[in-house]
């Protein structure tokens, strides 16, 4: 057997595998400068197995990554048993980051089973589907009646939380966490932006994207913004990461028929994303809409979602 070992999805026939690439080393590697000495030019394409443990079950799949460029390109059907193993051996270190380097073992089954002239029908393509996702019943339209009620000014500026912390800004504001806060309720006002891509809160005076950002690394994800704002997403320019209060404040008390806790005028394809706040001593905060709570990592693994946000007044 030869040292490139090659896999087939679908009629495309990639090789080589890269055995050492694993997604810890994919933001040094392709997001900063740190090690650009291992891409030879920005349309260089290296493929690696990994685990991905952000659903309900452990997948095994196939990663194409480049300079600025991810996408996974199949799953591997392979016992279950093995890959949840896996998750055992590497998912004790960082709980909150849940994509893993394979082990030995899937490794040595990869290749018995699968690579060069193994079974190519246990390689599943990842087929990205076109949809139009059901954004619930249209919102009323601002301005056709006057908010009389308190409007409720969240903190807007990014700042470190510790660890410590994140119970008492939870309660503060009574918003839901199913782990830390499950009995929090803030209420919100939405309605209708002026545009389809966009919603007001009126009890925050928080102008929202209704969709977001695709899962990247903090950096990537600050450049994205900055492009939006020199495009004038929506008519606007100031747009912005939200703030813990103003992520969770976005929190609903049950899911809704997309499985996120949102209200359904927000697009479910951001389950996680990234808020204006660094965690002491290190990492950044995030807020799961998928689980239902906020937590830190290292934001480097996979990094996250993004969704902005502007402020009224």
């Amino acid at each position: 057997m030869g040292i490139f070992h090659k896999v087939k999805v679908g009629e495309k026939e990639i090789s080589p595998i890269d055995w050492e690439m694993s997604p810890d080393l994919t933001f040094g590697t392709f997001e900063s400068w740190g090690g650009r000495e291992r891409v030879r030019d920005n349309d260089e394409r290296v493929y690696y197995f990994f685990v991905d443990n952000w659903g309900e079950e452990p997948k095994l799949c196939l990663m194409e990554r480049g300079v600025k460029h991810a996408k996974i390109m199949a799953e591997i059907t392979a016992p279950q048993e093995i890959i949840k193993k896996c998750v055992e051996e590497r998912g004790h270190s960082a709980i909150f980051e849940k994509s893993y380097a394979i082990n030995d073992q899937l490794k040595e089954w990869l290749i018995e089973n699968v690579l060069d002239n193994g079974d190519s029908s246990l390689v599943v393509p990842r087929v990205d589907l076109e949809y139009e996702e059901d954004m619930g019943r249209d919102l009323p339209l601002a301005g056709k009646g006057p908010y009389s009620d308190e409007i409720i000014h969240l903190p807007a500026e990014s700042g470190i939380i510790n660890d410590d912390e994140i119970a008492g800004i939870l309660k503060k504001w009574d918003f839901f966490d199913a782990e830390v806060n499950p009995d929090g309720r803030f209420e919100n006002e939405f309605v209708g932006g002026g545009d389809p891509l966009t919603l007001i809160d009126q009890k925050t005076a928080l102008m929202w994207q209704r969709g977001g950002l695709d899962i990247a690394s903090n950096r990537t994800m600050q450049r994205e913004i900055g492009e939006l704002n020199k495009q004038g997403f929506a008519g606007f320019r100031d747009w912005r990461l939200p703030t813990m209060e103003e992520a969770m404040s976005l929190m609903e008390q049950e899911k809704n028929q997309k499985d996120v806790y949102l209200h359904p005028a927000f697009s479910k394809e951001q389950p996680f994303i990234f808020v204006a706040a660094k965690r002491k001593p290190g990492g950044y905060w995030f807020v799961d809409y998928k689980q239902g709570r906020a937590f830190w990592s290292s934001g480097t693994i996979p990094g996250g979602f993004g969704r902005v946000v502007r402020s009224l007044g």
